[in-house]
């Protein structure tokens, strides 16, 4: 059976989040140092997204905490939320965080990962409807609109996709990114990331899906089926996943319907299996919302979704190297 987002649930993963997304040290800065005086502590640069190890999943932290605050907005930790939302995501905060993205050397700075989880955050707080959440999404609205133009100005130079597992993935944050963009009706960044979309997959056929690597916590297969689900109209997607991967009724590719062993969860690289699995599920459940109850590939993806979040739902928490970023993983595949 498929998890579901009890409030149980929903207060565990705000409670972790919480405990990092204000935590600074341990911190892995991406940051060009120009001269001496760059030399700055992570709060200093990122006056909001300073905590949970990296810029990225702090982002992304916040994105989890501002979800479940409207899908659960009755969990203890909902006071939490506000004011530590009420506290970071203010003007004056925004501004040293633009301030950061708009200089020359960080142009591609959180290039295209936190790029997207930005679009993605700004998705979110956009759906809160009151004054709060609106008050917290026009704060924010500057750096989403920076990186709208990062991409804009991105996409017309980048000649191929980077089809990797990792944070580089671009039809992983070409999905993410459409979220927003679609929220928001830009549609100049939505018809740039459906045309790069179209451009770099919509000819791709048998894939062999040559996964899982030693660090990916994407799936380079399932992840672009699931970018080409939000790019194309229904009929015209069924007809290109039966291009991509034509025997998924025989649960092959094998490495697709495996979750991945992870050996040492101490080890931020080899951690990121579990989310791996997790994002797997996340691609597998959405992919089966578009199959009809008696397409005979439907058994073996809703088994294969759930075997997945068993494999590594439970270790969401247990060590920092997989709780400063999991439980948004978790989220994504419970209830986005």
């Amino acid at each position: 059976m498929l998890a579901a987002l009890t409030p149980a649930l929903a207060s565990r993963l705000a409670a972790l989040a919480l405990s990092h997304v204000t935590r600074e040290y341990p911190n892995k800065l991406e940051h060009v140092l120009t001269g001496p005086d760059d030399l700055l502590s992570p709060r200093a640069l990122h006056p909001i997204f300073f905590g949970s190890f990296d810029w990225h999943s702090c982002v992304h932290g916040y994105w989890l905490l501002a979800r479940l605050l409207r899908r659960q907005p009755t969990i203890p930790e909902a006071g939490a939320i506000r004011a530590l939302f009420d506290t970071h995501l203010t003007a004056a905060n925004v501004a040293v965080e633009l301030s950061y993205l708009q200089q020359p050397q960080h142009a591609g700075f959180e290039r295209p990962y936190g790029w997207a989880w930005a679009h993605m955050l700004s998705a979110e707080l956009g759906q809160h409807t009151d004054a709060d959440g609106q008050r917290w999404a026009a704060a924010l609205q500057p750096i989403a609109d920076h990186i709208t133009a990062r991409w804009l100005a991105f996409l017309p130079r980048a000649t191929y996709p980077i089809r990797v597992g990792t944070h580089y993935n671009t039809a992983f944050a070409i999905t993410l990114s459409l979220t927003y963009a679609d929220a928001a009706q830009q549609t100049s960044l939505a018809t740039a990331l459906r045309d790069a979309a179209m451009r770099w997959y919509g000819t791709d056929a048998d894939c062999q899906a040559w996964e899982p690597s030693g660090d990916e916590f994407l799936s380079s297969a399932l992840i672009e089926v699931e970018c080409m689900r939000r790019v194309l109209p229904p009929a015209v997607f069924a007809s290109w996943l039966s291009q991509f991967l034509p025997t998924l009724v025989d649960r092959t590719p094998h490495t697709l319907f495996a979750p991945a062993s992870v050996s040492d969860r101490s080890d931020g690289k080899i951690a990121h299996l579990d989310g791996l699995n997790l994002s797997r599920a996340w691609c597998w459940r959405h992919l089966a919302g578009t199959l009809a109850v008696d397409d005979p590939r439907l058994r073996p993806i809703l088994d294969t979704t759930v075997d997945h979040l068993h494999a590594s739902l439970p270790h969401v928490a247990g060590d920092y190297m997989g709780e400063h970023w999991l439980g948004t993983f978790a989220l994504l595949a419970i209830d986005e």
